[in-house]
């Protein structure tokens, strides 16, 4: 595995995973997560590079060894599917696929839908429509984390939340400023997302609403369930196995 960095857009420093060889894959993680702890460090990235690809694996910026910019100009809306677009454009992707898991998935599902990417295929893990339509309630959940970081007791519902960007070692002043550029998807952009996609998400998991109702309404998916909750299902094979077997199923 390789590990580079490049300049996005706007010049942020942001990192990129590279694992395999092959069709190239760009996967993206989850919120407040990165390409080592949702990816590599299960090996989701080494099943599916077993089947012939190349896992390109995005560090957010505010996520992983990318860059946390405080100056509040770097932060425009939809940034992150802007630096996904900067990403491709400096790799020179033509003909790629794209996925991502929670905040990837909801990334890639943006940029799909508004043009900005044009992916032959697309996997979308743990993500369902309130996730989209609704991200406002779940944003607002996280700005409470942020906000009241040391304050949040152990019962709390967000106290595992907190946990957990704690032991990420999350910038909070970034991270508040990142939430703060993430608009609700209109669900009717979905029909725009037209290409092969499958929808892959955990049978405890309804963090963000129905992942089985956002697959009802893309023309062209695939649903698969996978063991776990909205955290534990990247923990567990099954969830790379599938990714896998579903894109090796497509060539």
């Amino acid at each position: 595995m390789t590990n580079e960095f490049f300049e996005s857009f706007d010049a942020t420093r942001l990192a990129v995973h590279r694992h395999g060889e092959g069709r190239p894959f760009v996967l993206l993680h989850g919120l407040f997560s990165s390409a080592a702890m949702n990816w590599i460090k299960w090996g989701h990235h080494e099943t599916i590079a077993a089947q012939g690809f190349e896992v390109i694996m995005l560090d957010f910026r505010v996520h992983g060894e990318s860059a946390a910019p405080h100056d509040p100009e770097k932060y425009p809306s939809n940034v992150l599917v802007r630096d996904v677009a900067a990403l491709v454009d400096h790799l020179g992707l033509a003909d790629y696929d794209l996925g991502g898991f929670s905040l990837g998935a909801r990334t890639s599902l943006h940029a799909v839908a508004h043009g900005v990417l044009e992916p032959a295929r697309l996997v979308i893990g743990g993500m369902g429509t309130a996730g989209l339509g609704e991200w406002h309630r779940r944003a607002a959940k996280f700005r409470r984390v942020i906000d009241k970081f040391d304050e949040i007791p152990r019962g709390d519902p967000d106290y595992f939340s907190m946990q957990f960007l704690k032991s990420q070692g999350v910038d909070r002043v970034a991270a508040r400023l990142l939430l703060d550029t993430m608009p609700d998807l209109d669900l009717a952009l979905l029909g725009n997302i037209t290409m092969p996609t499958l929808v892959v998400c955990g049978d405890e998991d309804r963090d963000n609403g129905s992942a089985e109702e956002l697959a009802d309404m893309l023309p062209d998916a695939t649903f698969v369930e996978v063991p776990g909750t909205h955290m534990s299902s990247v923990t567990k094979p099954d969830l790379g196995q599938a990714i896998a077997d579903w894109l090796a199923g497509q060539q």
